[in-house]
């Protein structure tokens, strides 16, 4: 694709960046038939390609209106796109220039800004988000749909006692995160349990809240590396001294975002060695497990063969496409007994994708309605998944258990 930037981003970082990524581009296409809301709408401008066209126009100097920042919020950043892309064109990256472009030149409505506002303050904050949660759950009759769908019903349970003292020589951290100790803490807990059946201690540090992520997708860059900073120096000390060997992550957005904290943080001279490094150490919960199969298949051996419980397995885009991890999880849940069955069109996404359910609610019903009819086509007893994001929304609209899937390994092993 030949490009023509203008003057304002031409010799600046992000503009070199997006020159590249546009000129990767060949218009084949072949995006635009694994996009969800090009799927859903059949609307160019809704797909890869057509987005690409608009950020192109719109760092080439020409007008942007609202049109233009309404096509780029509808897009999902579930990335299917580049699984599916020949040329490996960075469209994430490029949706990131432009949408960063289109907030300093398309002034949102005061409804929009407030909700944003709102978005970016309470929900990384777990001394807000906590008691916003159970005063939501008590007030549920009175809020939006698609606010009082995201609560859980009950107060959430943390489940059995996190394991401590043991004596591992082996010791991982795990990230708290903003939303997952309040919507369902057992996540983390059941890890913890799980790795020390296998001898890893896994520990939480204090300090370690929102690793960025949140403020990342909302436009607020600059806070968001704030939050990455705030993560870099609780994790430090503990990374530094060699007294853990790994960070855990439990969260699959969550995971995609920490380990782009070299990337993001490049730039930073005080952070980027650090940034680097924690990226580098920086696996799902999923890839431990599987690096210790043997000591697991002896343990599930323990147990018994397990009760062959039906299971749908739905894959995060964070997971599947991001960090680009298939079908670990399914051999996991497999050699602990359960049955999975097959989930059509597991590539497309479920329509949580952050804030999105909240921004794009009409669309984000729609995906979400999809893709539990193709986790029902099975007839499973429960739905697992593997981002806490992903989690309460299809719960939302299920009447079937939606739970972590690590949930799962840890109840067989304690059967």
């Amino acid at each position: 694709m030949q490009t023509n930037l203008a003057d304002f981003i031409t010799n600046t970082p992000a503009g070199r960046e997006a020159d590249a990524i546009l000129r990767s581009c060949v218009h084949c296409g072949f995006c635009n038939a694994t996009c969800p809301t090009f799927q859903l709408l059949g609307d160019e401008l809704d797909g890869p390609r057509g987005r690409i066209y608009l950020i192109k126009q719109m760092l080439e100097g020409q007008p942007v209106t609202e049109k233009t920042q309404l096509h780029l919020d509808r897009c999902l950043s579930c990335r299917s796109c580049e699984t599916t892309c020949p040329s490996g064109v960075r469209y994430q990256r490029l949706l990131e220039i432009g949408r960063e472009v289109i907030e300093e030149r398309v002034p949102r409505s005061l409804a929009a800004r407030a909700t944003h506002f709102l978005l970016r303050e309470a929900v990384p904050r777990g001394w807000i988000f906590k008691p916003a949660v159970r005063m939501g759950q008590l007030m549920r009759p009175l809020l939006p749909a698609v606010l009082a769908d995201k609560l859980p019903r009950a107060a959430a349970d943390a489940g059995r006692p996190w394991p401590r003292g043991r004596g591992h020589t082996r010791r991982m951290i795990a990230l708290a995160g903003c939303v997952q100790p309040s919507l369902t803490p057992n996540t983390n807990a059941a890890t913890a349990r799980v790795l020390d059946r296998l001898g890893i201690e896994l520990i939480e540090v204090p300090g370690a809240a929102c690793c960025g992520a949140w403020r990342y997708h909302l436009n607020a860059q600059a806070r968001a590396l704030d939050d990455m900073r705030q993560v870099v120096d609780a994790w430090w000390p503990e990374v530094a001294s060699g007294r853990v060997e790994g960070i855990v992550m439990t969260a699959s957005g969550c995971g995609e975002h920490v380990r782009a904290y070299g990337e993001l943080l490049r730039h930073d001279p005080a952070y980027a060695e650090k940034a680097a490094r924690i990226s580098a150490i920086t696996r799902d919960a999923c890839e431990v497990l599987a690096a210790e199969q043997g000591r697991l298949n002896e343990l599930f051996g323990q147990t018994g063969n397990g009760g062959g419980e039906r299971v749908a397995f739905h894959s995060p885009c964070t997971l599947q496409h991001a960090q680009r991890i298939r079908g670990v999880v399914e051999t996991l849940l497999t050699a602990a007994g359960y049955r999975l069955t097959p989930v059509p069109d597991a590539h497309l996404c479920c329509g949580s994708a952050g804030s999105y359910s909240i921004s794009q609610p009409v669309l984000a019903t729609q995906l979400r309605d999809n893709k539990l009819a193709a986790m029902a086509a099975g007839s499973p007893a429960l739905l697992v998944t593997a981002n806490i994001g992903c989690q309460t929304h299809l719960q939302s609209g299920s009447k079937t258990p939606v739970r972590h899937w690590i949930e799962l390994i840890d109840e067989r092993l304690s059967a």
